[in-house]
Formats: C-alpha cells, sequence, structure tokens
C-alpha cells in the first residue's frame, strides 16, 4: 500500500495547534484536538455581479472587486459615464470630460487614472478621478488607443496600442507620475487591444493584436520589458487584473469570442474555469483571486458584470464517514 511519505516525501507531523500552509493535501495531527486534519482548497468560480447601468464596451477601469470604477466606453456612440461598484451594485459617478472609447484605466475608485483612447480621432488625454469628478492631468507623450495599462493615480503606466490614421501600431512605454507621462522602456512586441496587470515598476503585458492575435507576455520593472511565459489563448480585447507574479487574463477574440480565464504565476498561465458570458472588449479589475469583469461586447454592447473568486484553504478535519 502507497504511504503518505511515498506520495509527498515526508511524514505526518505533530502540531499542538493547526499550521499556517498553502499547501492542498498535506495532512499533519493535531494533538490538542486529537485529530487529523488537511488543507483543502475552495473551488474557483465566476458568479454574476449588478448589471452596469450603462451597456458598453471598450470601457476603462480601475479599482478592486468590492469598490470598482468604470468609464467611457461605446456602445451606440462614445460615453463619459462613470460608474462606481460596491461589490453588489453599480451607481452613477461623475461624468469624463471627454467621450471616448478604447482607453486605458488606471488606480482605485477614490483615485482613479483615464488616458488616450478614440473619441473621432485618437486622443492623448488624461483626466483623474477624486471619487466624484474627474479633472485634467498630464497629455500623454504618445498619441494612441487600444494600450495596455496598470498602476496607480500617481504611479501609472501606459504601453502599446496604435494611433490612427493610418493605424500604426506602437510599443512605447510611458509612465505617469500624477502629473506628467515621461517615457519608460519599449515593448518588444508592438501591439494594441492587450491586457495589463501590475505596477509601474512590476507591470505586466499579455495578449492583442499585431497582423494577428498573439499570446505574448511581457514583464516590466520599472526600466525595460523581457519575456514571460505566453498565455495559452493567443486573443485580443481581453481582460486583465492582478499583479507581475499573480495575474488573471479573461474573455476577449481569437477568430471567435471566448469566455477563457487563465492565471499567471510569474512564469507560466493556467487556463481555469471560464466566465460564463464569452465577450471581448470588456474591463478587468481586481486581483487574481478576486476580480471583476464588466462591460464588453457579444453581438452586441453588454451590461454583464461576472465576479471571480478563488477561495483560500481552510483547514478540514479528518473523519471516517
Amino acid at each position: 500500500m502507497t504511504t503518505y511519505k511515498e506520495i509527498f516525501g515526508k511524514y505526518v507531523k505533530n502540531y499542538s495547534s493547526d499550521p499556517t500552509s498553502d499547501i492542498e493535501g498535506q495532512i499533519w495531527y493535531n494533538s490538542t484536538s486529537g485529530t487529523f486534519k488537511t488543507n483543502l482548497a475552495g473551488a474557483a468560480a465566476w458568479a454574476s455581479g449588478g448589471s452596469l447601468s450603462t451597456a458598453r464596451n471598450e470601457l476603462g477601469s480601475a479599482g478592486i472587486q468590492t469598490a470598482g470604477l468604470g468609464f467611457g466606453g461605446y456602445s451606440t456612440g462614445n460615453t463619459t459615464a462613470t460608474e462606481e461598484y460596491d461589490g453588489s451594485a453599480w451607481t452613477s459617478g461623475g461624468n469624463l470630460s471627454t467621450a471616448r472609447r478604447n482607453l486605458g484605466g488606471a488606480g482605485t475608485q477614490t483615485a482613479g487614472l483615464a488616458f488616450g483612447g478614440f473619441t473621432t480621432v485618437v486622443s492623448n488625454a488624461t483626466e483623474e478621478y477624486d471619487g466624484s469628478a474627474w479633472t485634467g492631468g498630464g497629455n500623454l507623450g504618445t498619441t494612441r488607443f487600444g494600450m495596455g495599462s496598470a498602476g496607480t493615480q500617481t504611479a501609472g503606466l501606459a504601453f502599446g496600442g496604435a494611433t490612427y490614421p493610418p493605424i500604426v501600431l506602437q510599443n512605447a512605454t510611458e509612465e505617469y507620475d500624477g502629473s506628467a507621462w515621461t517615457g519608460g522602456g519599449n515593448l518588444s512586441t508592438a501591439r494594441r487591444a492587450l491586457a495589463g496587470a501590475g505596477t509601474q515598476t512590476a507591470g505586466l503585458a499579455f495578449g492583442g493584436l499585431t497582423t494577428v492575435v498573439v499570446a505574448n507576455t511581457e514583464e516590466y520593472n520599472g526600466s525595460a520589458w523581457t519575456s514571460g511565459g505566453n498565455v495559452n489563448t493567443a486573443r485580443r480585447g481581453l481582460g486583465g487584473a492582478g499583479t507581475q507574479n499573480a495575474a488573471l487574463a479573461f474573455g476577449g477574440i481569437t477568430t471567435v469570442v471566448v469566455a477563457n480565464t487563465e492565471e499567471y504565476n510569474g512564469t507560466s498561465w493556467t487556463n481555469i474555469i471560464s466566465m460564463a458570458t464569452a465577450r471581448q472588449y470588456l474591463a478587468g479589475c481586481g486581483t487574481q483571486t478576486l476580480a471583476l469583469a464588466s462591460g464588453g461586447y457579444t453581438t452586441t454592447a453588454v451590461t454583464n458584470t461576472e465576479e471571480y473568486s478563488n477561495p483560500s484553504f481552510s483547514t478540514k478535519t479528518i473523519t471516517t464517514s
């Protein structure tokens, strides 16, 4: 018979109180309760959240799952609408000064950042949100739309995208300090419709469109980009959330609209449970374990919001039943 030591390479340890562990299936003996115990991971899942008031795709986003921000985008036309999410419902916030779609977003619900995008022309405008109103910030150095974004209101990151007309792909990276943008290290692969995650000094770029959809992942250290592990499903118009070492990618379009979700651990991407609604050009924010996907396009602009949760490990007592 196979033993626990043969499987895990160690004996069952004896503890007087339950240890902190993130190893699923680890078994120990609690001498105080006189029981064997183990760690089990909760089931990751997407669940329906409150619908956006304004159906739209190509919107910007910021914040976390329980304090999200969605702004701009396109429905029957470009919109200035801003909405705030409290973990269950969206309510109206202060409108953007410039109606636009395909813009970048970063920061939090009470300290948001919107930049670039497309009005009737490509924009370089930056706006800062204080929880109730948007005010103008320093313009991007490179006018563009469809860029990746990450960071905060005072330490933002913009990368990739395209100018128009004609469409010229960009590899430029810019860093925002709360008042002005300055140039950073260029992406290795110029592309648009990519997703981003992380911070200004630890950013992540993944997916996107060159002349074809790509799977490329790149990691930023505050000055230069280096290659990371490719997403399993090459796509554009996808959502992103999390950090450089714990990111989430979801939705987008390959040759068809997809609901695929993947997790990044700093080295490689792993396929996990898909969203309920396949859609492209949606907004993403939050963390790898508590993410928010809102809006997007199926065959029309949608109001759908989905919340992703990946519960932490819990301690269970082993019984014979």
